[in-house]
């Protein structure tokens, strides 16, 4: 896809990514990565393998984030799985909790 300046607006994050979000890399990357996940949905669980695979491939080209997406309506412990995702991060142990929920196959 070409981008001309008329449309360069989408490549631009309606909430830019900050201090507060869950980052793995530097965002000075050449490439940032926003997922939107729910640990108790299977497609985000598909996404993740993916993604382990795209962050092995690119290394420090890519900055990976995750932001939290719980389908409450769909998916009744997403919301505690988010949060206990985020208790971890208190203690500086996000990323080995969401390895952990991700691997969960029913919440």
């Amino acid at each position: 896809m070409t981008y001309t300046s008329q449309n360069r607006q989408c490549e631009r994050l309606t909430q830019p990514v900050t201090e507060r979000d869950q980052v793995q890399g530097l965002l000075s990357a050449t490439i940032v990565l926003v997922e939107y996940g729910d640990y108790q949905c299977p497609h985000s669980r598909e996404a993740h393998a993916v993604i382990q695979q795209v962050q092995q491939k690119l290394g420090s080209q890519l900055c990976f984030v995750f932001r939290h997406f719980p389908l409450t309506q769909i998916h009744p412990q997403a919301r505690q799985a988010a949060e206990a995702a985020e208790t971890a991060s208190d203690q500086g142990m996000f990323w080995q909790m969401h390895e952990k929920l991700q691997h969960f196959s029913v919440l």
